[in-house]
């Protein structure tokens, strides 16, 4: 039985396929809780507050940056995201294993905060592939597709601060990389150590 959840920590480029990706992974791992995200960004079809995000207004996202009330935030193409502190910290506590989808900015300040997070970096194929599923996604238009772009080429610089990296080449491998992450991150040694102790056995090895 582990005693406390996990930390997991997945950023990459919009376009990636993040969303589809996690979903599956969630379907997947009943243990596993998605952190919900307020944002002061528009919502996109299908979106409903309080699953996929918090929407807020820019005022109100303002004042709870004043409040403390986020672990991280970050202003990326003009939009505000920003992670609860306290849902988060109860949630692991309690051991369910909690995966933040955040951007780079924000997942170094996680980690900073958390050292003992587990993060992933998730990359294309290619840089073309991303660019065609931004613009097929149909959801906006070539003005942010463009910073998106940028912003994307400039992501992919931090992908050596994180721990593990995913290449998106198809949902199911995806899938069952990110799962075969989080079974091996619960099973090392310091993970354990109170299941261990219980146990009565030590470190070292015999002969």
């Amino acid at each position: 039985m582990f005693r406390k959840g996990l930390l997991i920590v997945l950023s990459g480029p919009s376009g990636t396929g993040k969303g589809t990706v996690l979903r599956l992974v969630r379907e997947s791992c009943h243990n596993v809780k998605f952190s919900v995200s307020a944002t002061t960004r528009t919502p996109r079809e299908g979106e409903e507050n309080g699953i996929n995000y918090f929407f807020k207004t820019r005022e109100e996202f303002e004042q709870m940056i004043l409040n403390n009330e986020f672990v991280e935030w970050v202003k990326y193409c003009d939009h505000y995201y920003g992670t609860p502190k306290k849902w988060i910290q109860d949630n692991i506590e309690n051991g369910f294993d909690v995966i933040l989808e955040i951007e780079v900015e924000g997942a170094l300040n996680i980690k900073k905060q958390f050292p003992d997070c587990v993060t992933i970096f998730m990359l294309p194929p290619s840089f073309e592939e991303l660019e065609h599923r931004i613009i097929a996604r149909g959801t906006e238009d070539k003005e942010v597709i463009k910073k998106r772009l940028i912003k994307a080429r400039n992501e992919l610089g931090f992908v050596d601060k994180y721990d593990y990296v995913n290449i998106n080449n198809t949902v199911e491998d995806s899938v069952r990389e990110i799962n075969s992450i989080i079974l091996a991150e619960k099973l090392r040694y310091h993970r354990n150590m109170e299941i261990i102790n219980e146990l009565g056995l030590k470190g070292g090895s015999t002969k």
